[in-house]
């Protein structure tokens, strides 16, 4: 008879074991901050409300629940059904293609949220601007972030300037921001982390300055105050994006 009873009790105890154990991981996920997944994409309706200084606004707050953990839940398949026949983004992103700076992650945006363009060291370029005016000009994006990031490879690779195959042409447009860096006083050199933060911060500064030099369509949007072009710096290691005010 004692046989029979453990056995019930035991397995009581392990259910209730799965349970806790499955609510704390909700909580350590930061799934209990959000109610229901996410199924809205943005609309022509909620892009034609938004200014350039909400979407700024909004992306910090996206920032937050990044670096929270509580980054929100979102129902994928629905979103894929909703934006099907349109998109209406509010923001362009032109980050470097390092694997540890994801912009939908950094600021808690899905499906049909954002433009993302991603190159080895943020650098402008023909393609990259024909781009940008097509999402500013004929999709109704309201910002573009220029967005580089700690401890660049790109960045490092140009101070050592480097040759190699089509990596050299690249690097040659990260020059002017090292050109720009020749009066910081110090070792010159990659491994000198504040130097490489400077370069990093005159690459992203240097970007924003050709958007609007070789693109008359995105410097007029900007004078007129249809969008923004701002600039920012991400974080490696605390996940925190730095707008450049």
């Amino acid at each position: 008879m004692k046989r029979k009873l453990i056995i019930p009790l035991i397995v009581l105890a392990f259910c209730s074991g799965c349970c806790t154990n499955s609510e704390n991981n909700k909580k350590d996920s930061g799934i209990t901050a959000k109610t229901a997944p996410r199924e809205h994409v943005l609309t022509a309706g909620d892009q034609a409300k938004l200014t350039p200084d909400q979407v700024i606004s909004e992306l910090k707050e996206g920032n937050k629940h990044f670096t929270g953990n509580t980054l929100t839940l979102n129902n994928f398949p629905e979103q894929i059904k909703k934006s099907v026949d349109a998109q209406f983004p509010e923001a362009v992103i032109l980050s470097c293609m390092d694997s540890r700076v994801p912009p939908e992650y950094i600021f808690d945006k899905s499906i049909g949220d954002l433009f993302v363009i991603r190159v080895a060291g943020n650098i402008i370029n023909q393609d990259i601007l024909g781009s940008m005016e097509y999402a500013c000009k004929e999709s109704g994006a309201k910002l573009i972030i220029v967005m580089g990031h700690q401890h660049c490879g790109a960045v490092k690779a140009a101070i050592e300037d480097i040759k190699l195959g089509n990596i050299t042409g690249l690097l040659q447009k990260i020059r002017p921001a090292i050109e720009k860096s020749a009066s910081f006083q110090g070792e010159k050199s990659y491994k000198n982390e504040e130097y490489l933060s400077l370069v990093c911060l005159n690459n992203v500064v240097a970007s924003m300055s050709e958007i609007k030099t070789r693109s008359p369509i995105l410097k007029e949007m900007s004078d007129k105050g249809e969008i923004r072009i701002v600039g920012a710096l991400y974080e490696l290691n605390t996940g925190i994006v730095k707008f450049l005010e």
